[in-house]
């Protein structure tokens, strides 16, 4: 049976799912207890008893597993990949296949604080979602059993319950770009994002730029001639899945403006075997007339290496800085904002 023949199926039983709690399906599991975790995002990772691609195999993880984050450290690959790993309690794994996330579960709302909803930011590894509205219609529900919400992703929270065993669930959704699903989700696992939060940094400062290095693999901002904000990031890729060359995924070199925000959007496009759809995209910036964005990322590590289809993809902390830092300035409700003519702040894409 496939997975939609499954859901249209599970749609016609509505009713004795409503009979049942929702919190047992959503309720979160028990994480390692440790300050930092990594998130295992690759199908498959080996355990390896050093920081080399060349020592021993000493265990496999699979997609989502959840492991103590001791440090990140300098290894040993092929010059043309990334050297860092991530020490863990039981050996080394290869960074780019490990999210960083933390633990960090809240004191649920029992309402809403706004007729309208809120926004808010998924603060745990992991949590497990019900689909509110089946059958599922995003592409990206084809291909998973287990429908989850993933650390630093954003969505938008229309409504609030209490489940019969007296868990909070939060109804939420992609408020932009929405192919139209609707899910519930434990409320503790959920971070509600207030109108401080979404507050524009520095305000008053004229002079700033953004510059992405596309040879690098950095971006920086600049007050002036003064920098501000450095970090690493993953732009336009170079190469295909199977190594071929390709430049249709380039980050547009150039001086662009900033055209339009928005706090979190559905993202997809592409084509079938290469496209991607990816929700609760957070602290989106985009900058090209194409689409192209800075934006958060949760499904790689790889900062530092060409991995997008064009994009720029950052740390959810650096993603979140220029989406507060840059013009325009986006009201929190409801979240996006699109402009018209030269007002943004400028984007210079470089290659040095």
């Amino acid at each position: 049976m496939t997975r939609r023949s499954f859901l249209r199926l599970a749609a016609l039983s509505l009713g004795g799912i409503a009979l049942r709690p929702l919190e047992r399906f959503v309720r979160l599991p028990e994480f390692p207890n440790a300050e930092r975790l990594g998130r295992i995002c690759a199908g498959k990772v080996d355990v390896m008893a050093r920081p080399d691609s060349e020592s021993q195999v000493v265990g496999a993880l699979f997609e989502d597993a959840i492991v103590p984050w001791i440090k990140e450290v300098v290894g040993r690959r092929p010059m043309w990949l990334s050297q860092r790993y991530v020490e863990t309690p039981d050996g080394y794994i290869y960074a780019p296949n490990v999210q960083q996330v933390r633990n960090l579960p809240n004191q649920a709302l029992t309402a809403l604080p706004n007729k309208s909803g809120m926004w808010a930011e998924v603060s745990v590894p992991y949590a497990d979602l019900v689909l509110a509205n089946p059958p599922g219609r995003a592409p990206w529900l084809e291909n998973t059993t287990t429908p989850r919400a993933y650390y630093s992703q954003v969505f938008w929270v229309d409504q609030i319950k209490t489940g019969d065993g007296g868990q909070v669930l939060y109804r939420i959704n992609d408020r932009f770009g929405s192919y139209g699903d609707i899910f519930w989700v434990a409320g503790e696992a959920l971070k509600p994002i207030t109108p401080e939060d979404v507050a524009p940094i520095s305000p008053d400062v004229e002079d700033k730029k953004v510059v992405v290095d596309v040879t690098t693999q950095t971006m920086s901002c600049f007050e002036g001639k003064d920098e501000v904000r450095f970090c690493r990031v993953s732009t336009g890729a170079k190469f295909d899945a199977e190594g071929n060359p390709v430049d249709k995924w380039s980050t547009p070199i150039g001086v662009h403006n900033i055209w339009r925000k928005l706090i979190s959007i559905h993202m997809a496009g592409g084509t079938t075997g290469g496209g991607y759809d990816l929700p609760g995209i957070g602290w989106t910036t985009l900058f090209s007339p194409n689409g192209v964005a800075v934006h958060s990322t949760f499904w790689h590590n790889n900062y530092g290496v060409p991995m997008s289809h064009g994009c720029v993809n950052a740390r959810p902390e650096d993603a979140k800085f220029i989406w507060r830092w840059t013009r325009p300035q986006v009201d929190y409700d409801p979240g996006d904002l699109t402009v018209q003519g030269a007002v943004g702040t400028k984007i210079h894409v470089v290659e040095t």
